[in-house]
């Protein structure tokens, strides 16, 4: 696999299209980071790191009704093509529906926090 954050995000997408309650995903640091962002943001019910040498990271997804809250899901930076911004170049998603995702040098973060912190970054993904 070579993008796996994609992966991630990917799985999530599809897993709320079907209305999956829980998804599984490898686990990693960045991951882990960006399910907590989720979580924080209010798109995901919650996230639980299982198992010993192989971790999984469960997600489980909230839903409204028949529809799932995460209405849509970009990946800006890419391993062929990097995306770096300033913290003044961190765009507003859906004009600040949704949430851009930054990988600072103070860790992963929300687009609005960087911009408070006055910090730029890797610009990893946007969430809607």
């Amino acid at each position: 696999m070579t993008d796996p954050i994609s992966d991630m995000l990917t799985r999530l997408r599809n897993a709320s299209l079907a209305l999956v309650p829980e998804v599984e995903v490898p686990h990693s640091r960045m991951k882990e980071s960006i399910a907590n962002i989720l979580k924080n943001e209010g798109y995901i019910a919650g996230s639980s790191v299982e198992g010993k040498t192989p971790r999984k990271l469960k997600l489980k997804l909230k839903y409204q009704g028949r529809k799932g809250v995460i209405i849509g899901l970009k990946r800006v930076s890419k391993p062929g093509l990097r995306r770096y911004v300033r913290a003044t170049e961190i765009p507003r998603v859906l004009g600040g529906m949704g949430t851009a995702i930054v990988s600072t040098p103070r860790g992963v973060m929300t687009g609005a926090e960087a911009r408070k912190q006055d910090l730029g970054g890797e610009l990893i993904c946007y969430i809607w």
